[in-house]
């Protein structure tokens, strides 16, 4: 593993009402690897948000994904079962103004997938969030990203984080469809490892963040050499490496009288 250096910057709300916010996303296999392994990963990150794919489902999904959140030092957000896998962690930092879960009109034969969406704040900085888990069929997956764009317009926010496994690379239909609307992080600005999977051996960078226009990206990879994530632990975790960005987020501009 190497060196990511610079540090990225620690999570933080300036004077005038902006915010630095963490955002990580994972898949994390229905936690089936090592649950501590992962917990040490993403609580070493220091994320504000979690955008997770394939949270547990079934039994006792909600207690294993609290237990996760817990021993991250985390909260549940939304998501997991009620999303088909995609779940929302975050920070006590974070002020939840609404969340909801939607599911994706199913495919016969093929998996059933959802979005985890929420409206959350930071100060004074105002932040919609998405969270996806994108099908393994081409077509399907261009549909369901047509989809993600529509639900993040119809959060109606100025300002906002997309992303997840998008089980495609940057140059497939899909990831082109969403780059064309929003930014990808990564190629803001590059920080840490670049490919996500499979986690043993990454070739191939098929998880991804997103923002609106108006968010500063100041930093987004995988946080390889990151102080307390250790390569053991990445591999020991699930067969995905995370991906982080640090976010600066403008203040929310006040209604009109």
């Amino acid at each position: 593993m190497v060196n990511a250096t610079p540090l990225l910057p620690n999570s933080r709300t300036e004077p005038d009402g902006s915010a630095v916010v963490r955002v990580l996303s994972y898949n994390i296999r229905s936690m089936r690897d090592d649950p501590a392994a992962l917990a040490r990963v993403i609580a070493a990150c220091a994320p504000d948000l979690v955008l997770v794919q394939e949270a547990p489902r079934f039994f006792r999904w909600r207690k294993k994904l609290a237990r996760l959140a817990a021993a991250s030092g985390l909260v549940v957000l939304t998501g997991g079962a009620t999303a088909a896998g995609p779940a929302l962690l975050c920070s006590l930092r974070a002020t939840v103004e609404r969340t909801e879960d939607v599911l994706l009109p199913r495919t016969p034969g093929r998996e059933r997938r959802g979005l985890a969406t929420a409206v959350v704040r930071f100060g004074g900085a105002r932040l919609g969030v998405v969270g996806c888990h994108l099908s393994l069929d081409r077509e399907e997956r261009y549909e369901q990203g047509g989809m993600l764009l529509d639900r993040l317009a119809a959060l109606g926010v100025e300002h906002a984080v997309a992303g997840g496994d998008l089980n495609e690379q940057p140059d497939g239909p899909t990831f082109g469809r969403l780059a064309a609307h929003l930014r990808d992080c990564r190629t803001e600005a590059a920080w840490g490892g670049e490919y996500t999977w499979a986690s043993g051996d990454p070739r191939r960078r098929i998880d991804a963040l997103f923002v609106t226009e108006g968010v500063e990206v100041l930093g987004c990879g995988v946080p390889l050499g990151h102080p307390g994530v250790t390569g053991s632990d990445l591999r020991a975790a699930t067969d995905h490496l995370p991906v982080l960005a640090a976010l600066r987020v403008p203040a929310a501009q006040a209604p009109a009288r």
